[in-house]
């Protein structure tokens, strides 16, 4: 049991290490990314801090998810509807926590990005109302218990491959347009700090798709990936 909780997780951890020494090369060699302070604290420790969030919260949803389809470890103790509430608010803290940090983050390194405003606001608006579309193409269509994971929890969760909305377009509409959010305040507030990690963010949900996600989607519904985000 214990071989499939943490099957593919020696990838997830190859890789996010990876990552993060990239990152670490890549800041080592633009000494200004870490230009600034906020509240007394350095941009350098702001930028790590925003980097450990998305790790932490990843790293939940893995365990949460593995414990609970191969054990039922919190569904046979506390109930379906209990489990999977106290695991939203976990999850939902940790993702809210990205987007605070990337803020802070944000103000720390103002003014950093050397870019032409049109282009920068160019972006945003390009970017703001496709992630309005994906947020309204979730709660419509694809509904939030969904994307939390209710599969995870409710066997006897079963429901069509979502072909409306975003997903219209794209089977994946969560993981390439909804971390796009996080971008926006690096945009709006031109720091190089901030995009980095917002980046950093994006590849890393990649990540946890083909080494947690997937193939949780596998087990679940036998190689159809009716669930994909």
């Amino acid at each position: 049991m214990m071989k499939k909780i943490f099957s593919y997780q020696i990838w997830h951890l190859s890789s996010v290490i990876i990552l993060i020494i990239i990152t670490q090369l890549f800041i080592t060699n633009n000494n200004s990314l870490m230009n600034g302070t906020l509240w007394g604290i350095s941009t350098k420790i702001w930028f790590w801090i925003a980097i450990a969030i998305p790790i932490l919260h990843q790293i939940y949803v893995w365990l949460i998810w593995r414990l609970e389809l191969y054990q039922n470890t919190f569904s046979s103790r506390y109930g379906v509807k209990l489990s999977f509430k106290l695991y939203t608010i976990g999850f939902s803290i940790l993702f809210v926590s990205r987007l605070i940090f990337i803020v802070i983050l944000a103000l720390s390194n103002q003014n950093s990005l050397l870019i032409n405003p049109s282009l920068v606001y160019l972006l945003v608006a390009i970017i703001s109302p496709i992630v309005i579309y994906l947020f309204y193409s979730v709660k419509k269509y694809f509904t939030i218990e969904r994307a939390y994971g209710i599969d995870h929890f409710d066997k006897n969760y079963n429901e069509p491959f979502e072909k409306r909305g975003i997903f219209r377009f794209t089977d994946n509409g969560m993981y390439i347009f909804g971390l796009m959010i996080l971008y926006l305040p690096g945009l709006l507030l031109f720091s190089s700090a901030a995009l980095t990690v917002a980046l950093f963010n994006h590849i890393y949900i990649w990540i946890h798709y083909f080494c947690t996600e997937r193939p949780d989607m596998k087990v679940i519904y036998g190689g159809t990936n009716k669930q994909k985000l």
